[in-house]
Order: C-alpha cells, then sequence, then structure tokens
C-alpha cells in the first residue's frame, strides 16, 4: 500500500519540476552561505587562537565549510535532474541514480543535524576553552620578548578594546597577576622593592589595570592605577562609584559573541534541514509520477506518484532486512578471507 498518493498530469509535473529546481538553486545559495559562515567563523576564532586552551574549536567551522561545500554539489545535481525531467531521453540516464541520490540526501540530513547540534553544544566547549586561555593569556600578557608569546599583549589588549571588556571574569583578575615585564620595573625604587618582596613569591603586583580597560565614554580621565585606594584620587570612592574602565569580564564577553554566531548558525542549519527535506519529497514525487505514466510515449498521460511504495513500517522493516544482509554478506567475506589465509 503507496503512502500519500497524489494524481499527476502534464501541467502539475511541469509546475512541480520548475518549483523544485528553483528551491535546489536556493539550496545551493544557502549552501554557499554556509560555506562562508563557516570560513568567517574559523577566521574569527583564528583570530583569537591564543587565548583559547585547545584547538578542537576548530571542528565546527570545518565541518560547516564541508558541509556548505557537500551542499552544493548535492543540490547542484538534484537540479540538473529536475531540469532534465521533462525530457524523456535526458531523464533515461538520471533514473537509475535517484534512488540512491535520495538515500545519499536522508544521509546528508542526518548530518545536518548533527552540525546544527554541535553548533549548540560548542558553547560549553567554549566557555571552559576561553576561561583557561584568557587566564593564561593575562599570566603571559607581559611576555612581549619570549618566542610565541610576542603578539599575547596586542591580542589581549585589542580584545578589551573591540568587545569592551576587561580581564577573564572582571578587573580584579589584572590585580592577582604582575603585568608589567621586570625589564620596565626600576629595582633601585625603593616602592617597587618593597612591592616585590612583599609578595611570597618575588611578583610586582598592582591594583591597577592595562591601559585596554579604560572605558573613552567616561567623562572623567581614565583611574587605570590603585583602583581601591580613594585617597589616592580626588573625590573618588570605588564602592559607590561607577568605574571608568570596563567592569564586564572578557570570557562573558566573547562566549557571547561566539555564542549568538553558533546559534545563528545552528538556527539556519534547522531551517536548511526542512529545506532539504522538502525537495527530496518533491523530487521522490516527482520520479515515481514520471515512472508510473500510463503511456511513457505521451507526455500528456496521467500519472500517480507518492512519498513511500510502502506504509512506513513496512519501508523501516525492508531497510533493516537489507543492512542486516549487507551485513552477514561482510561477515561471510570476512570469514571465507580469513579460511583462505589459513590454508595459505
Amino acid at each position: 500500500m503507496v503512502l500519500m498518493k497524489v494524481k499527476f498530469d502534464l501541467p502539475k509535473r511541469v509546475k512541480l519540476a520548475q518549483g523544485l529546481w528553483l528551491m535546489y538553486w536556493l539550496a545551493v545559495m544557502t549552501g554557499i552561505l554556509v560555506f562562508s559562515l563557516g570560513l568567517f567563523f574559523k577566521i574569527e576564532l583564528r583570530k583569537r587562537s591564543e587565548m583559547m586552551d585547545n584547538n578542537e574549536s576548530h571542528f565546527v567551522p570545518n565541518l560547516l565549510i564541508l558541509v556548505g561545500l557537500a551542499a552544493c554539489g548535492v543540490n547542484v545535481f538534484g537540479g540538473k535532474v529536475c531540469h532534465d525531467s521533462l525530457d524523456a531521453l535526458k531523464f533515461a540516464k538520471w533514473k537509475p541514480m535517484v534512488k540512491g541520490y535520495l538515500m545519499g540526501c536522508f544521509g546528508f540530513n542526518i548530518l545536518l543535524f548533527f552540525t546544527a547540534l554541535l553548533c549548540f553544544c560548542m558553547q560549553f566547549q567554549l566557555y571552559f576553552s576561553l576561561a583557561e586561555g584568557l587566564k593564561n593569556g593575562i599570566k603571559y600578557y607581559k611576555d612581549t620578548d619570549t618566542p610565541g608569546r610576542c603578539f599575547m599583549k596586542r591580542t589581549l589588549d585589542m580584545t578589551q578594546i573591540e568587545f569592551r571588556c576587561c580581564g577573564n571574569n572582571n578587573y580584579r583578575d589584572w590585580f592577582e597577576v604582575q603585568w608589567i615585564s621586570n625589564r620596565y620595573l626600576d629595582f633601585s625604587n625603593d616602592e617597587v622593592k618593597d612591592r616585590v618582596l612583599s609578595n611570597v613569591e618575588g611578583k610586582f603586583l598592582m591594583e591597577s589595570v592595562p591601559f585596554s580597560c579604560c572605558n573613552p565614554g567616561s567623562p572623567r580621565p581614565c583611574i587605570q592605577h590603585q583602583l581601591t585606594n580613594n585617597s589616592a584620587h580626588y573625590d573618588y570612592d570605588h564602592h559607590t562609584e561607577e568605574l571608568n574602565i570596563w567592569t564586564r569580564g572578557c570570557r562573558e564577553s566573547l562566549v557571547a559573541y561566539y555564542g549568538g554566531m553558533m546559534n545563528s548558525i545552528g538556527g539556519l542549519m534547522l531551517l536548511y534541514i526542512i529545506l532539504e527535506a522538502g525537495v527530496m519529497v518533491g523530487l521522490q514525487y516527482l520520479t515515481t509520477s514520471l515512472e508510473t505514466m500510463a503511456d511513457p510515449e505521451n507526455p500528456e498521460s496521467e500519472s500517480e506518484g507518492w512519498l513511500l511504495e510502502k506504509s512506513v513500517k513496512e519501508t523501516v522493516a525492508d531497510v533493516i532486512a537489507k543492512i542486516k544482509g549487507l551485513v552477514s554478506a561482510g561477515n561471510h567475506v570476512g570469514e571465507v578471507e580469513e579460511g583462505v589465509a589459513t590454508v595459505s
């Protein structure tokens, strides 16, 4: 018993083929968009890769690039099939491939869903990666003459300026590290000596932040040193006054930025799955309607199209049986090869 049978005549088949052709090219354009977004996402991650604890975060943009390229190829093929479907001679060469193509499209939709799921889930991994990466970045901020860390200061400063943030969790993260290199400290100065000697680890710690934490929108000149010392500044109380530096942590800002990007891409992927499912259904109706024409030599003859040749239950049972058959055939070949090797 066929599922969701529909009757077709020539005008209906023509409209269906034309509509599917347009939808396939829309899917190609969407594939190009997915590829572009994956490339953009990869570039944005690479810009700040120094502040991330691992490189696994590049798996998702790489997958998006791959999916975008695959989508273009898959949908160009589908568009060509629809274009040639109303010409019996041209469609004859595509007909044997359509069933395998539809199965491939089904597998491609599963890949699209997996990619969308990764886009939503990657935010958790990114949160922890940035937490450790930013912590290390602040620690290595001063190492401008150390190979491999030369550009950490520039990267962190540009990030704080661009994302209007300061530190990892907040500006107080800078109080816990020595962010000024020893080469720029005058150790003959008593204040510098006292600060270094008073620290167990011999570090020069201050209640200060780098210039990149300053908020240029503040009417008051930036107070970036002695932030918690009210007596060091005129008419100043750090408990009540809104500081003229960014108070939001960079981890929160970056996770919000990348998270928003990944949510948008994930939503696009879900919409793309709906589009791909729609063209799959349409192509199935188109091919079955062409195969069941009452008079194949008369293009104006009526025909019937359907979604599934059998019920859902029977179709699933057939697929499972085919998979089992393939698995058992593979095992049998393996046993034969093993027997031949033993005899030899």
